[in-house]
């Protein structure tokens, strides 16, 4: 009589959850090749809240095994568009956007994201 191998526990996947199509994408990704998605958001200062709405929904939705929104302020290191009262460029061409770092750059966002997802 052989014994049965046990099924493997599902790997976790942490997905940095925005709310938008890309990482919307990521999390089916995640979850169609069988790791267990766990979404994490950010409330950083950003003004508005409609990412966040969206997230949630996406997590839930989508069976997220956890959605956790993490909360820190990015206002206090300034000067983006996302976080100050800072008026959002639209219509820019491409020689005006090649020039500087946009305005709505928020300073080490994206390191911070990932440090947070590495910590989880």
């Amino acid at each position: 009589m052989t014994t049965p191998s046990p099924t493997p526990a599902p790997i976790p996947a942490v997905v940095l959850l925005s709310g938008g199509l890309d990482s919307t994408t990521v999390l089916a990704i995640a979850k169609a090749a069988g790791y267990t998605p766990y979404a994490l958001s950010f409330q950083y200062g950003q003004r508005h809240a409609v990412e966040l709405e969206a997230a949630q929904r996406v997590a839930q939705t989508m069976g997220a095994a956890d959605h956790a929104v993490v909360e820190f302020d990015l206002r206090r290191f300034g000067g983006s568009a996302l976080t100050a009262d800072i008026a959002v460029p639209r219509g820019r061409d491409t020689a005006e956007m090649e020039h500087a770092i946009p305005v709505t750059y928020v300073p080490a966002r994206n390191t911070i994201f990932l440090s947070f997802a590495l910590a989880w």
